[in-house]
């Protein structure tokens, strides 16, 4: 039995769709507080509607977490609503298709900006409520994809997810005077809107080419960034953890056929 984390204040980070909105409703199920932020208002709307027609309570703040003003914003939003700050979860990211040869050098630093600067940023935002509360919890999205795997058309994606990797190594050590961990979640394949998009064609071959023979649902990321929030995982920090239904076990084609 893990200790409960009601009354808990956690801020999601692109938390209006795909996996950061099942994280917030993951959290927000064990009585967590959620601040969402995101740069849509309908969908940020939404998703708190949905979180509190559950019975759960979050609020919603716009901002572009890739700005250092943004952040602040988001930070002041949550102290002001909840009065305090338990939980980051570092979750905002985008990825855009387009191989290296038809890519700009622009839209290479929007990715970058997005997806790992807003790490960066969100994490010092928090440093100064983390050290003042003596604790803290903070979780980040990073893939399988750009640490452990490669897919034409995703090396700026690729690089910012194996970016927040090596981040979160030196930001443990950073962290931890604060009584605050910091660890990753690997997502494999996740049925989110955006992948939806990628085409029929594409989810069927990925769901065949991993060994449960299925994508992840949201709420599978949003239960391992659960662990690690809770005060169970305290001595577990500068992790990461792979949550892909096995796909990148196979070494060939061949091993799927023989399952």
């Amino acid at each position: 039995m893990f200790a409960s984390l009601a009354g808990k204040v956690a801020i999601v980070t692109g938390g209006s769709k795909g996996i950061g909105k099942g994280i917030a409703k993951v959290f927000a199920n064990q009585g967590v507080k959620i601040m969402i932020a995101a740069r849509g208002e309908a969908d940020a709307k939404k998703a708190v509607d949905e979180i509190v027609s559950s019975g759960g309570e979050a609020d919603y703040y716009l901002c572009d977490v890739s700005s250092w003003d943004g952040v602040q914003g988001l930070l002041s939003k949550t102290i002001d609503t909840y009065g305090k700050l338990d939980i980051l979860c570092a979750n905002a990211g985008i990825f855009p298709q387009k191989k290296m040869a038809d890519m700009n050098p622009d839209e290479w630093d929007t990715v970058m900006s997005t997806n790992l600067k807003s790490t960066f940023l969100a994490v010092k935002a928090c440093i100064p409520y983390f050290e003042k509360s003596g604790q803290g919890r903070v979780i980040v999205t990073s893939s399988i994809t750009g640490p452990i795997t490669g897919y034409p058309g995703w090396s700026h994606y690729g690089a910012s997810k194996a970016g927040q990797l090596g981040f979160i190594k030196t930001a443990a050590m950073e962290l931890a005077p604060y009584n605050t961990t910091i660890n990753a979640v690997m997502p494999g394949n996740i049925m989110t809107e955006g992948l939806a998009d990628l085409g029929e064609d594409y989810l069927t071959a990925m769901a065949s080419s991993i060994p449960m023979k299925r994508l992840g649902a949201v709420e599978d990321i949003g239960n391992a960034a659960l662990f690690f929030a809770t005060d169970e995982a305290s001595y577990i920090t500068g992790q990461q953890i792979v949550v892909d239904g096995g796909q990148i076990l196979p070494e060939s084609l061949d091993a799927i056929n023989e399952m």
